[in-house]
């Protein structure tokens, strides 16, 4: 099969970055692009903007500059965001009680999780201790329920496990008890709209024309091969997530904070280059979102991702060489990242989910390849 053709253009400099990306559509099967796009901003301005091959597995449709996509986990950094504006206006605090505002919240030892906590996944609700299927999960309500009642896993701020559902519903709670509003529109009104950037939560019906089928892992990891510890076994079998959900219309038509976020790279990088540049919140609260606040191995993921609230900073690596970055990733590849140093700001948007529940090369790699870009341009003068 040839290599698709790829559009749009970068700025010079970033030639690198293109070959980079357009290599992505000869790799192995098991990372091969189907269809993506990238977008980088420095300093406010767009220096890299690609995308190439197609929209569904068929190879029917070309993906456009503005094809939206099941964006999985990297929905959290958005999420982040919106807690974020309730703390740079002063309505929220990081170090504030959940409880104080929800008080239903204090059951079963809770009384003193933070926000913080939460955002940074110390509150030892790392799944649903009730049994719970994912249809479940569109009664958000009733999933806030359940994690009010529940006991936590550990004692909250003593201890790290990647809450990567139940991150979502509480963060989504926050932003409701807090503002009125609840989440999806509160990042349509104050976030993407602010930021010219195309991102929902959820997906619109009169976007559908605009999306891309979501196709699954050609190697799933089977968790049943995993020993699996028990926060491990709370958040990724309770419930345990489906790579085929995005491709259905009541998965889009639903709400999911930490992991139904459509977007294009475009969207991404606008919202992450809002970020940096002041137009969301001040340099103050930045520095508090992305200051580390849990330094130890997580007990899901199985690496150390220096959690801020609600973005891993990039100790790993995993967002390339420069240990500044922020951002947060999902589940097949998709990224969403920023440095406040550099100016940079990253959106990368595939619909060919890679085989690894964490750690896909491909968003590594192109992070690698932008940042590299910019060290040469600093150091040629």
């Amino acid at each position: 099969m040839s290599a698709p053709e790829i559009h749009g253009a970068v700025a010079e400099g970033f030639e690198p970055v293109r070959d980079r990306f357009a290599a992505h559509f000869a790799l192995p099967e098991a990372y091969r692009e189907i269809g993506a796009s990238l977008a980088v901003y420095r300093r406010g301005e767009c220096v890299v903007d690609l995308w190439g091959g197609h929209a569904d597995r068929a190879r029917t449709r070309a993906w456009q500059r503005d094809t939206l996509v099941n964006l999985w986990s990297t929905t959290k950094g958005v999420t982040a965001m919106a807690v974020a504006l309730l703390v740079d206006r002063g309505a929220l605090r990081y170090e504030d009680r959940v409880a104080g505002f929800w008080p239903e919240f204090a059951a079963a030892g809770k009384s003193g999780v933070t926000v913080a906590h939460i955002l940074s996944h110390q509150a030892g609700l790392p799944g649903f201790a009730e049994p719970i299927c994912l249809d479940d999960l569109y009664d958000q309500a009733l999933c806030a329920d359940r994690l009010a009642r529940q006991a936590p896993l550990w004692e909250p701020g003593t201890a790290n496990g990647y809450h990567s559902i139940t991150y979502g519903v509480l963060a989504a709670e926050i932003v409701r008890r807090i503002d009125g509003r609840p989440i999806a529109p509160f990042i349509a009104e104050e976030l993407a709209g602010p930021a010219g950037a195309d991102f929902h939560l959820g997906l619109p019906i009169a976007l559908e024309p605009k999306r891309a089928e979501i196709v699954p892992p050609d190697e799933p990891v089977d968790l049943e091969a995993i020993e699996l510890n028990p926060a491990m076994r709370l958040s990724l079998q309770s419930p345990q997530m489906d790579p085929h959900r995005p491709n259905r219309p009541d998965w889009r038509r639903a709400a999911l904070p930490a992991m139904n976020g459509h977007g294009s790279a475009q969207g991404l990088a606008r919202l992450y280059a809002a970020l940096l540049s002041g137009k969301l919140v001040s340099d103050a609260t930045l520095g508090a979102m992305t200051r580390i606040a849990a330094d130890r191995t997580d007990l899901v993921i199985g690496f150390n991702p220096q959690w801020g609230m609600g973005v891993l900073s990039n100790g790993s690596g995993a967002l390339g060489p420069v240990p500044t970055a922020f951002g947060h990733g999902g589940w097949g590849g998709s990224v969403g990242c920023a440095d406040r140093g550099t100016g940079i700001a990253i959106g990368y948007a595939p619909n060919h989910m890679g085989p690894e529940l964490v750690g896909d090369p491909r968003p590594t790699g192109l992070c690698t390849a932008v940042f590299d870009c910019v060290r040469e341009a600093a150091a040629s003068g």
